[in-house]
């Protein structure tokens, strides 16, 4: 089973309108490979070989947590698997956890840059334990982002004090740890308690990077992902396919891990 625990997608009705706005906000450097329309993302997925997505919506206004968690749990199941968001910045952070919850939603996706926090603010850090407490798993989008200039809001670094202060629960950084910054990734997070998922990947850190972070990591500890619609999820394959890494390595890094910590 391969599973891509990285990708995005938006209501048919915004979805135009959503992939013109990331376009513009990514100066035109990345080509989407979808129409960010669930049904563009499965017809997607059929013709790669993925056959599950986990969706990650980002929520950038307290007024878009009620419909946007709604229709993430109307998408999920089957081929879908969707996590929720909340906005940090919100005035009961406790009441809008237990909504994603109640929803029945994998786990919460944050955006530092989108969303204007620092990831290891004391504010966040509450966050992160409530959630972590009603059982969610928590994704965050990892370094550089092609709409903002940096400093970026996340780093390896900050990701480290995360994990060391949580000291539980299931948390993952995107784009192998800091998109960008894999040095300071293997200086900083390799053997903490972090997952590190491999979106907008292969095609950026050099392969052996991505090996030595897999044997001294571990290969338990690793998802494959695409950040759809911003990576070929066939190259992306082919790419992972083509390591020298163990085919129980290689079962794991596609879909093994997602499984269990999906439940699946």
């Amino acid at each position: 089973m391969i599973i891509d625990f990285h990708a995005h997608a938006f209501p048919d009705a915004l979805a135009p309108k959503a992939l013109e706005s990331l376009l513009a906000g990514n100066n035109g450097i990345f080509t989407p490979v979808t129409d960010v329309s669930i049904g563009g993302l499965i017809k997607y997925m059929d013709a790669c070989g993925v056959d599950v997505s986990v969706l990650q919506p980002i929520v950038t206004k307290q007024s878009q947590l009620i419909k946007l968690n709604e229709w993430a749990a109307s998408v999920d199941g089957g081929r879908i698997a969707a996590f929720g968001g909340i906005y940090p910045h919100t005035n009961d952070y406790k009441r809008d956890i237990d909504f994603v919850v109640s929803l029945g939603l994998r786990g919460l996706k944050f955006h530092a840059e989108y969303q204007n926090f620092v990831l290891d603010e004391p504010k966040m850090l509450k966050i992160y334990d409530y959630a972590f407490s009603r059982g969610l798993i928590i994704l965050h989008h990892a370094g550089y982002d092609p709409s903002y200039p940096p400093p970026f809001k996340s780093s390896p670094r900050q990701f480290a004090a995360v994990a060391d202060a949580m000291r539980g629960g299931v948390l993952i950084a995107a784009h192998l740890g800091g998109h960008a910054q894999w040095d300071d990734v293997e200086r900083c997070l390799v053997g903490r308690e972090i997952y590190l998922d491999t979106s907008m990947g292969f095609e950026f850190f050099p392969s052996e990077t991505f090996l030595r972070i897999v044997k001294n990591h571990g290969a338990d500890k690793i998802l494959f992902g695409t950040d759809s619609p911003w990576s070929a999820a066939d190259r992306e394959i082919a790419r992972l396919n083509a390591l020298p890494l163990a085919e129980s390595e290689k079962a794991l890094i596609f879909g093994g891990n997602a499984e269990k910590l999906l439940g699946l």
